[in-house]
Parts: C-alpha cells; sequence; structure tokens
C-alpha cells in the first residue's frame, strides 16, 4: 500500500512558489491586454454578452468594438517597427473605423434578414454559427468576467485565470506521480512558456480544452496512486465538462483514454483475457472513459448539434461560402494526406515540436511507465483534433495545442534524477513507484 500524496507540501515556501510563478505570468500578460483574439473569438464572446443579458445590438456593438479595437492596436504596433512607416501619422482610427465599417455590414444585413435566433451575433452564416450554439461551456465561464469588469478587462482575467490553471494542474499532476516540488514547478512553468500557454490566453476554448485534459489526467495519476474512486469521479467531471465546451473533444479524450486502457489490457492479459491484464484503477479509468464515448454521442445527437458531416462541409467549402460537396470524404481524405506531408515538412525545418514531443515521452515513459500511456492519450487528442480540421491556414497550430501536454509534464520528469538526490523535508514524497503492470518497486 502506498503512502498519501501530499499534493501541496505543507510547507508555505512551496505554495508560495506556486502562487509566485502564476503572478509572474499574469503581470507579464499585462503587455498585450489586447490583440488576441482569432476570427471565432468574437462568436464566443457575443455568446458570453447575450448570455449576461445584452441583446443582439449590443452584443454586436461591444464584440466589434473589442474586435476592431485590437486590430487598431496591432495595426499601430506594427507601424511603429515599419522601417519605412514608423514617423507616418498613426494608423489606429483610421483601421479601427474600416474595421467597425466592415464587421457592421455583415451583421446588420443578416440581422434584417431575420438571423436572431440563438445567442451568437450573426458574424457569419447561420448554419455557420450552430457550430458555435453547441459550444456553451467557454462564454458561460467569459460571461460574469465580462458582466463585471467590461469586455476588455474581462476578457484579459479570464483568459489570465485559464492559463494559470492550466500551470497549476501541471504542477499537480506532477505532484501526484511523486515529482519533487521543483521539478513539479517546472512543469507548471513550461506550461506558460510553452505554445499552449500562449493559446490558452487567446479568448477561444484551447485554454479550457487544455486545462480540462489536464484534470482528467491528473484524476489518472490519482487512481494510479491509490485513490480510484476520485481519481475516476475527476476524470468523469471533466469529460462532461469537455462536452460542453467542444462535445468532439469529449469523444476524443474518452476514446483514447478508453483505448490506452484496452492496448495495456492485451499487452499484460493478451487477447483473449485483456481486462486481466489491467490493474483495478486502470480498469476504472477505461469504464469511466468507455461510457463517457457513449453519453457523448447519445447526448449529441439527442441535442442535434451538428454532425461529423457538417463539419465536413464546413471545411471543404470555407464556412459554406460555396455550395457543398457532392463527395466529400474523398476529398477530405485527400487534403488529410497532403497536410499531413506539409505539416511533417514544416516541422522538420523547424523541428521544435518534434524534439519537444520526443523528450517528453521518454521522460514519461522512463519516469513513470504506469502513467506514460495514459499522458499520450491525453497527447493524441490534440493530433485528432488537427486531423478533423486538416487547415494548414489555421493560426497559431491551436488545433494542436492539446499535444504539449506530453511535454509538460514528460520533460520536468526528465530532471528528476538529478534532483531528487539533493531534495529535502517534505519536499521529498516517498512511496514506492508502479510500473505498467501494476507492480510496485
Amino acid at each position: 500500500m502506498s503512502t498519501p500524496v501530499n499534493l501541496l507540501p505543507g510547507s508555505r515556501p512551496a505554495r508560495f512558489r506556486v502562487i509566485v510563478l502564476a503572478a509572474v505570468f499574469a503581470v507579464l500578460q499585462l503587455a498585450n491586454i489586447t490583440g488576441r483574439d482569432t476570427p471565432d473569438s468574437k462568436n464566443y464572446l457575443s455568446y458570453a454578452l447575450s448570455l449576461g443579458g445584452a441583446g443582439k445590438q449590443e452584443a454586436a456593438s461591444l464584440t466589434i468594438g473589442y474586435v476592431c479595437t485590437g486590430r487598431a492596436s496591432l495595426a499601430r504596433r506594427d507601424q511603429s517597427v515599419d522601417v519605412l512607416r514608423f514617423h507616418a501619422p498613426s494608423p489606429t482610427r483610421r483601421v479601427f473605423e474600416e474595421c467597425r465599417r466592415e464587421q457592421w455590414e455583415g451583421v446588420s444585413k443578416r440581422l434584417r434578414a431575420g438571423q436572431t435566433s440563438g445567442h451568437t451575433v450573426p458574424f457569419m452564416s447561420a448554419r455557420f454559427m450552430r457550430i458555435f450554439e453547441a459550444r456553451p461551456g467557454y462564454p458561460a465561464l467569459l460571461a460574469p468576467f465580462v458582466t463585471v469588469l467590461g469586455v476588455k478587462w474581462g476578457v484579459w482575467v479570464s483568459s489570465v485565470l485559464v492559463t494559470v490553471a492550466g500551470g497549476v494542474l501541471a504542477f499537480l499532476v506532477l505532484r501526484t506521480l511523486r515529482a519533487p516540488t521543483v521539478v513539479a514547478l517546472t512543469g507548471q512553468a513550461l506550461f506558460y512558456v510553452l505554445p499552449c500557454g500562449t493559446t490558452a490566453m487567446r479568448p477561444m476554448t484551447e485554454g479550457l480544452l487544455l486545462d480540462l485534459t489536464l484534470a482528467a489526467l491528473w484524476g489518472c495519476a490519482l487512481a494510479l496512486e491509490g485513490r480510484a474512486r476520485a481519481g475516476s469521479l475527476l476524470v468523469g467531471g471533466s469529460l462532461a465538462a469537455l462536452f460542453t465546451v467542444k462535445h468532439s473533444q469529449a469523444l476524443f479524450l474518452g476514446l483514447c483514454l478508453a483505448g490506452a486502457c484496452a492496448v495495456t489490457g492485451v499487452r499484460h492479459g493478451g487477447l483473449r483475457r485483456p481486462l486481466r491484464g489491467l490493474t483495478p484503477p486502470l480498469r476504472a479509468i477505461g469504464a469511466v472513459a468507455a461510457g463517457a464515448v457513449v453519453v457523448t454521442l447519445v447526448a449529441a445527437r439527442a441535442l442535434r448539434y451538428p454532425a461529423e458531416s457538417e463539419s465536413l462541409q464546413d471545411l471543404l467549402t470555407g464556412h459554406f461560402a460555396v455550395p457543398d460537396r457532392a463527395r466529400p470524404w474523398p476529398e477530405f481524405l485527400h487534403l488529410e494526406a497532403d497536410f499531413w506531408v506539409e505539416w511533417l515538412r514544416r516541422e522538420l525545418w523547424e523541428p521544435f515540436v518534434l524534439a519537444a514531443l520526443a523528450a517528453g515521452a521518454w521522460g514519461v515513459g522512463r519516469r513513470r511507465p504506469a502513467f506514460a500511456v495514459l499522458l499520450l492519450a491525453g497527447a493524441l487528442t490534440g493530433v485528432l483534433n488537427q486531423a478533423g480540421h486538416p487547415d494548414i491556414t489555421i493560426y497559431g497550430d491551436r488545433l494542436i495545442v492539446l499535444v504539449w501536454v506530453l511535454p509538460v509534464v514528460g520533460l520536468p520528469l526528465l530532471l528528476e534524477q538529478a534532483v531528487r538526490p539533493r531534495a529535502r523535508g517534505l519536499d521529498m514524497v516517498p512511496g514506492p513507484l508502479r510500473t505498467d503492470s501494476g507492480v510496485t518497486r
């Protein structure tokens, strides 16, 4: 029987370091309060304003003001470092007015045409906006912040808190895996400085997706450390919350975790008796994940959420700008193959992502083999998400961002052997480590 895991050591300095690291990150984000939005951000923001009681006109005005302010700010900053135009008059007002006129033109036209249903402002066709109507989780989180603090600061504060939470969850995962505090703090810091931190700061769903995936992985770690009930509840709760944020991601994570448990069972128990190859914690995780897959499919169908065929047409028609494809699947598979060839070419040109993933996999596989297959499953959801949207123009590689949970947790474990002999007192968490077969050592 393993000893209880002390997630946050009782010493005040340990807690203080977690808080200070989060606070430093938050202060640094004051350098960019606006200008972080992507084209989809306005859909989530208008949804949040609607939940706060704003009508379509008010929600449109506030959202357009936020988006155009950011665009004008970026234009001014770009000009200030342009070697030919840095001394020219500021473009802020011109860019703001052009942006506002462009955004209102489309919205006004659709409102006059009667496109007023749902929570989102009609920035695009009703068919496209249905995709965002099926994602209430992030707008529900954002709503109280923009209601109390206003749009500008509400978006910024909520983004900071979501990103800070991701770093703290990375810390908790590593502490639950019995890593020394300094190693866990490294994981927290990596979450902030790697692309996952930058992406989580954008007013989009990706920050919550990262947080909930890490929360599910924390549940897996708890289960492996003898707290199966608490771990299973956390995995199930995270998958349920993921459904509200982006139901396809809940499906991906459920499938990947269930698949990871199945692979482990077959590896140790054989095809005939896979359950005998699983420890009780992995059985519990697998059962919860498999149940979540079934519930996700049934709930999505019952709520009439857009199906995979609709997502496919959205991709291939440029957000329904042209008629639907008659034979979408052959075209999709052709695009899929071309996408990954081009993606790999670009990554080999600058192989930081591949190197980080390989090092993260090595670290967790070598130091925590029982957890490695589950962490790889969480990272695989990023690949599946990107595979469902093989669009090389998507800003900042945000669709594949979930792969970064692998280096965030795996890379710090490479430091453990060097750090552990120096640990003292409560910084060490004694107890056996489980191998992938569940045997302690």
